[in-house]
């Protein structure tokens, strides 16, 4: 596997990683509490409660968190089992030019985790206050396991 790394414009890449829905977990996994994710986890995303979790272990260690996600039809943010594959601290959108810093893509599409507008929706990415995206961006290292969740929300 190729590793690019560059400081100066904060990108990292990571060649031949599938970007494939991995299949959801065996009734048998235990999920993290408070969260509708497994311990295999290190990000976990909650569609229908619009919140987001950083997970080490099979403990919370950063959440729940507000988060904005994607509208409806090809806007709309996929549920499903991803790999973290690359990051830009400095990225700005190839659709429509807008920033988004902080960026951590896994998801086809370009969908990523970044800063954003939490009070309108997305393109399918997942938006997190400022603080918040600067977190996800430093502990995520590509390779990390992302599940996003829409069919039910964690209890607080």
């Amino acid at each position: 596997m190729a590793v690019v790394a560059t400081l100066a414009t904060g990108l990292i890449s990571m060649g031949s990683l599938a970007t494939a829905q991995e299949p959801a977990p065996p009734a048998a996994e235990a999920l993290v509490a408070g969260t509708p994710c497994t311990a295999t986890a290190m990000a976990c995303v909650d569609l229908v409660g619009l919140r987001a979790w950083l997970l080490q272990g099979g403990r919370v260690v950063r959440g729940p968190v507000p988060i904005s996600i994607g509208g409806d039809g090809d806007a709309s943010t996929p549920p499903g089992r991803f790999r973290v594959e690359w990051k830009n601290k400095d990225h700005v959108s190839g659709e429509s030019g807008a920033p988004m810093p902080y960026a951590v893509f896994f998801a086809p599409g370009g969908i990523a985790f970044h800063e954003g507008n939490l009070q309108t929706t997305s393109a399918g990415c997942v938006r997190l206050a400022h603080d918040e995206a600067v977190a996800f961006f430093d502990y995520l290292r590509v390779g990390d396991e992302v599940q996003v969740h829409s069919d039910v929300a964690a209890s607080p």
